[in-house]
């Protein structure tokens, strides 16, 4: 947590989209809400934005590679995530603090050990990377430990922006499921987290679940040899990042209430529940670190009741970023949520473009959940339908990646109306990647 000056910020700005008009009863108010930070660097970039010495954020980075048994079958994966995890070192930039862990049923200090990180330049990333070889597989795999030493390690340095990335190959069988939840549940909010799954034995709701709750991406390296190219983007990505714990503050006035709060692009990402009060009226809601960048938020209110003609504000909506003091500061952008009643037919009943864009994509990442869940428990009618609904919603909306996707897992007979069949044999790589990316969307054509 710092303070900071508008020198060496990304300039944050709110765009509301919405249909303020309500007929006469109505009550709920749906709008898109983009967020956009630009001006502080170029996301993606692998030199990362340039600072005055001392101005910039300061960045801490774990990896965290698993060294299971199974990570030797066959005995190239473990020499990909090696060559992995030293393309993620090369990228990282001077003055990063940085650790590697290696993970079975305990997490161990691969590099730079005694509970510490090293800051990266020339001579650290090289012993970083003559540390890797020390990798070898062996042992069971307890995620939640991995976590709770990522922490650790990312607390004992002054940074602002702390990231993790995970690399597993298995499913986490040493230890409970609620132990995995209480390490997320610990690390929420401490550190962002991106996870990856190598090969096709691990288990996609843990992944991406770990991802979701550490406010990452998930995603499917199916074939080993593409870790390295991974692993570089994740980092160059880590490295854009300027601006950590920035939250989503929405004040709304006496009667009003939230109903739903939803990231809803780059990803579907559910938001309600992690609501934390904010003062009288307001709750934030974490959206994580933030490079140069846009994304959208879907945001459903429920107001009080008013006349035809009343016209009301619904919600304000905000960002603040947490001081090192425990007060906020403002970012300065803002973007108002307003509700108008009208008996005007046609503008009451209007659906705002982005509204219902986004309440597809998100109907089309749950079709996909559901109908591969059906699947594996041999409803296969179920299933048919769930996946012909989800191919009609991506062709309807353009999502040309995830339409790919399901053409991998049924047979398209007609997909504007989501005619399909369930194809006799699927790659479990495919199915795999079908549900680790269920959540991609794109963006509406403003």
């Amino acid at each position: 947590m710092a303070n900071f000056s508008k020198s060496n910020v990304p300039q944050f700005s709110v765009d509301v989209y919405q249909n303020e008009y309500l007929p006469d009863g109505g009550r709920e108010v749906n709008a898109i809400v983009t967020v956009t930070s630009t001006g502080g660097g170029t996301a993606g970039s692998a030199a990362g934005p340039t600072y005055a010495p001392g101005q910039g954020p300061g960045a801490g980075v774990v990896i965290m590679v698993d060294c299971s048994g199974s990570m030797d079958y066959p005995p190239t994966k473990m020499r990909n995530a090696r060559d992995a995890t030293a393309a993620a070192i090369d990228t990282l930039r001077d003055g990063t603090h940085f650790a590697v862990v290696g993970g079975t049923h305990v997490a161990k200090e691969v590099y730079p050990g005694g509970g510490r990180l090293a800051v990266a330049d020339r001579t650290t990333r090289e012993q970083a990377k003559q540390a890797l070889r020390r990798l070898s597989a062996g042992g069971g795999t307890a995620i939640g430990t991995w976590l709770r030493l990522a922490d650790r390690l990312l607390s004992s340095a002054d940074v602002t922006i702390r990231h993790g990335i995970l690399l597993t190959d298995g499913r986490n069988e040493h230890e409970s499921p609620e132990d995995l939840r209480a390490a997320l549940d610990s690390c929420a909010g401490r550190f962002t987290c991106d996870a990856r799954g190598v090969g096709t034995d691990w288990e996609v709701k843990e992944v991406t679940g770990i991802a979701s709750a550490l406010l990452g991406t998930a995603d499917i390296v199916a074939d080993p040899t593409g870790l390295a190219a991974d692993f570089t983007r994740m980092m160059e990505t880590a490295m854009g990042k300027e601006v950590a714990d920035v939250a989503l503050r929405l004040w709304t006035p006496v009667g009003t209430t939230i109903k739903f709060v939803k990231q809803v692009a780059p990803t579907v990402e559910e938001l309600t529940g992690r609501r934390t009060e904010a003062g009288p009226r307001a709750g934030d809601y974490p959206t994580g670190s933030w490079g140069d960048e846009s994304r959208d938020y879907h945001v459903c209110v429920e107001v009080p009741t008013a006349g035809l003609g009343q016209e009301m504000l619904a919600a304000r909506v905000s960002l603040v970023v947490p001081r090192s003091d425990g007060s906020v500061q403002n970012l300065g952008a803002q973007g108002l949520v307003r509700a108008v009643w009208t008996d005007d037919m046609v503008a009451s009943t209007s659906i705002n473009p982005q509204v219902a864009h986004y309440t597809g994509q998100a109907e089309l990442a749950q079709a996909i959940q559901q109908g591969l869940d059906l699947r594996k428990v041999g409803d296969m009618d179920g299933a048919t339908a769930k996946l012909g609904r989800a191919v009609q919603l991506a062709s309807a909306s353009g999502n040309a990646d995830t339409a790919k996707l399901l053409a991998k897992v049924v047979d398209v007979v007609d997909a504007a109306t989501g005619t399909v069949r369930l194809k006799a044999k699927v790659a479990e790589a495919d199915e795999m990647t079908l549900e680790t990316r269920s959540t991609k969307t794109v963006r509406v054509k403003k």
